[in-house]
């Protein structure tokens, strides 16, 4: 399941090298306080700053992780969750548009999820489609 039911507004783009530029996850559409649920079960293994930015990490039974930001947790560290309990909620950010951080103005929560340090598509292990845009010829 999503953690929020907003829309993509930034899809995943993973980058063409393991150390380059990309987005390694999904923004979503969210506004401050809504609740961030676990999308499968597992356990809350961080929640903190990184950055400055407050994260949340889900270790997941299937030894995915899910990494939700900017959240604050709901439940300490160490916390058993199941698929759709409350481990978060979306907190602000205080960015603004262009300087680079995710949900600037718009409000949203960056989705991501790892399988040991690799970064794979949320909606795909969803299995939803992801829109596909097709750009003119030329």
């Amino acid at each position: 399941m999503r953690p929020v039911a907003g829309a993509v507004v930034r899809p995943f783009d993973p980058p063409a090298e393991e150390w380059a530029a990309g987005h390694r996850g999904v923004d979503l559409a969210a506004t401050t306080g809504a609740a961030v649920r676990a999308p499968a079960r597992g356990s809350v293994a961080f929640a903190g700053a990184v950055a400055g930015k407050p994260v949340v990490v889900v270790a997941h039974d299937d030894g995915l992780r899910s990494t939700f930001e900017p959240a604050v947790a709901a439940v300490p560290r160490g916390s058993a969750v199941a698929t759709g309990d409350v481990v978060a909620r979306v907190a602000p950010t205080g960015g603004r548009p262009g300087s680079g951080e995710h949900c600037a103005a718009a409000g949203c929560l960056h989705w991501g999820v790892l399988r040991g340090e690799t970064y794979l598509d949320p909606l795909l292990l969803l299995g939803e489609d992801v829109p596909i845009v097709l750009l003119p010829a030329g």
